[in-house]
């Protein structure tokens, strides 16, 4: 399976010389979120491309307008998701791991990344529940809704993500 990871496309578009990439390089340099219309144009390029084993979309779709285009591009293509997949994490456990991350890196003498740290992830939660927590109802009233313990072990997560998959 190819995995599709939104950041990693705009940043290889952006460096790609095409078309889009041209459009993606033009928003990001203007310091400018990206579009919809650009992220489901730089998904329809990849899935024109084709793999063999299918997708993983990473990080997307994030909000139900991006759930609803991409739902009609998969329409538009003759293909449909298998499978949405939610990890399913305590918050609090989120907020003492990426604080314990901070913590041990300052403690090696590492680089401590500057949203690393409680108040920056608390952000990111509350935008999360506000912009994505809503497709979890999206999902699940189409039937596609897997739920696996995104806090077990990393060998158990894959197992779980690989039985659903087949």
């Amino acid at each position: 399976m190819v995995q599709l990871s939104t950041g990693d496309m705009l940043r290889e578009a952006r460096t790609s010389g095409t078309e889009m990439g041209k459009k993606v390089a033009a928003v990001m340099d203007a310091g400018n979120l990206v579009t919809d219309e650009i992220v489901i144009g730089l998904i329809r390029e990849k899935l024109e491309q084709g793999a063999a084993g299918g997708f993983i979309f990473d990080g997307f779709p994030r909000t139900l307008a991006q759930a609803d285009a991409l739902d009609g591009l998969l329409s538009e293509m003759g293909q449909k998701l298998d499978a949405v997949i939610e990890l399913q994490v305590d918050d609090e456990v989120l907020v003492s791991r990426i604080v314990g991350r901070a913590e041990a890196a300052a403690a090696a003498g590492q680089p401590v990344r500057a949203d690393d740290n409680e108040d920056a992830l608390r952000v990111r939660l509350a935008a999360y529940y506000k912009q994505t927590s809503p497709l979890i109802g999206y999902y699940y009233a189409k039937g596609g809704l897997k739920s696996v313990d995104g806090l077990a072990s990393m060998d158990d997560v894959a197992k779980s993500i690989a039985d659903i998959l087949g």
